[in-house]
């Protein structure tokens, strides 16, 4: 590849558009910088050195080593005009003219695709002719022309698969636009789960790579508590009235659980979940700029949710809850889970101060109280899930067992999960998972 060529692949980047974002990717803005450089032609053999190990060292972050496979990867996943109009859905006479530039965009990333690292070495070669800097320019590192097979699954697989395949990168924009007008684009596409993090006071979403991937078929019993959960999440995925759901029963009885199966369950359907401490319930209104107008839906998951006396954050939740004037999208659910039908802490001295005299007492102390009490009822739907008697717990621990394929004598099994309830934290599901998870390893070392 002669210098020409090098110039050519350059203006390619030069050149996009509505892929123009991806100048500021890491990989793609420092071979980017190699190039430029390059084309110079007055150059320090050291700068080159550095400026070319810069770019592989960051291809090399990546989870592939392939340029093809990255900038792909890259393509299917970019937020842009293009995906972001395709995804929420707002068509009009214009899209012909975005898809002319989006297909020149696309035939540029396929040429920089191809930049062959050999090519790049022998044009440094030209400049440098002693031997002592041959021998450097050819330990340079290589990365990988060809296609490499992908980790990906289902629709993401099928998408990158047909770039792979394709000779023509431009002839892809119809499976481009099918892919985001159902799974979205940008982090909401590449990811299904995800939790509200906090950096130096400014809040953002970050992508959870591996989220727990618990199944509702893993989840013994409860089936009548968890159906009403399945069915609110169905209607509000087809876009039918549904409603906020609170969670709350005793500790160890699949609430959480529950929650994150149903993801699981439904996130091919366009359903994510965020995870936001009760901590940061403040950033409600922050949160839901960032997921209005997309086209997936989003439950907001709280956990172990409970005020204490002196938190004002539960009127944030309140405001939410209520559906206020930024408050209340209809791609937006909340779910929580907690220990306590009453969210919010109450004391006995709250309720003398009905009838106290003390100056410093609140004069309207029962509407506090009031309001505190308020707060759980402001859920559409609330699911009690009580610990189980002996013969339900009994029941969880069979079915974990048989899910399984444990081949464990029954009454050996129920015996020593009575007494591991005992021991432990008493009868739970949770405490039967657990049950299960010990005398499963107990039994795979005793038969080694």
């Amino acid at each position: 590849m002669g210098l020409s060529k090098l110039t050519t692949t350059l203006l390619a980047l030069d050149s996009l558009s509505i892929y123009r974002a991806l100048l500021k990717d890491k990989v793609l803005f420092k071979l980017k910088a190699l190039l430029i450089y390059l084309d110079h032609g007055d150059v320090a053999l050291r700068k080159l050195v550095n400026l070319y190990n810069d770019f592989y060292f960051e291809l090399a972050k990546s989870e592939t080593i392939s340029l093809n496979d990255y900038i792909i990867d890259q393509i299917v996943f970019d937020e842009n005009p293009f995906s972001f109009k395709i995804q929420a859905v707002q068509c009009s006479d214009s899209d012909s003219v975005l898809e002319k530039a989006v297909s020149n965009d696309l035939r540029g990333l396929q040429l920089v695709s191809k930049l062959d690292p050999s090519m790049i070495k022998a044009e440094i070669t030209e400049l440098f002719e002693d031997n002592s800097a041959k021998q450097i320019i050819e330990g340079l590192p290589d990365w990988v022309l060809e296609s490499q097979p992908t980790s990906s699954l289902g629709p993401i697989k099928r998408v990158k698969d047909r770039f792979k395949s394709c000779k023509r990168w431009e002839e892809c924009i119809e499976d481009l636009r099918n892919f985001h007008k159902t799974y979205g684009c940008g982090i909401y596409a590449r990811y299904i789960a995800f939790v509200w993090e906090k950096t130096d006071g400014h809040g953002y979403l970050k992508g959870i790579d591996s989220p727990d991937a618990i199944t509702l078929n893993e989840l013994v019993d409860y089936q009548n508590e968890r159906s009403r959960v399945i069915e609110n999440t169905l209607q509000f995925l087809d876009g039918c009235p549904s409603n906020n759901v609170l969670l709350y029963g005793d500790r160890g009885t699949g609430k959480s659980s529950t929650v994150k199966a149903i993801l699981n369950e439904y996130h091919s359907h366009g359903l994510r979940m965020i995870e936001v401490p009760k901590a940061y319930l403040a950033d409600f209104p922050l949160i839901i700029r960032h997921l209005k107008n997309r086209s997936q839906k989003f439950i907001i998951f709280v956990d172990d949710l409970v005020f204490g006396d002196n938190e004002e954050n539960y009127t944030s939740l309140k405001a939410v809850l209520e559906g206020g004037l930024e408050s209340k999208t209809p791609n937006i659910l909340i779910y929580a889970t907690s220990n306590r039908r009453h969210l919010v802490k109450e004391y006995f001295s709250e309720r003398a101060g009905l009838q106290s005299g003390n100056h410093n007492e609140e004069v309207h102390a029962g509407d506090s109280m009031q309001e505190k009490l308020s707060l759980a009822d402001r859920f559409g739907i609330s699911v009690v899930f009580s610990s189980p008697d002996q013969n339900r717990y009994l029941k969880i621990v069979d079915g974990i067992a048989e899910s399984r394929h444990l081949k464990i004598d029954k009454e050996r099994l129920q015996r020593e999960s009575l007494q591991w309830a005992l021991w432990y934290n008493g009868r739970s599901a949770r405490t039967a998972r657990q049950f299960v998870d010990w005398i499963e390893g107990h039994e795979h070392l005793k038969n080694q």
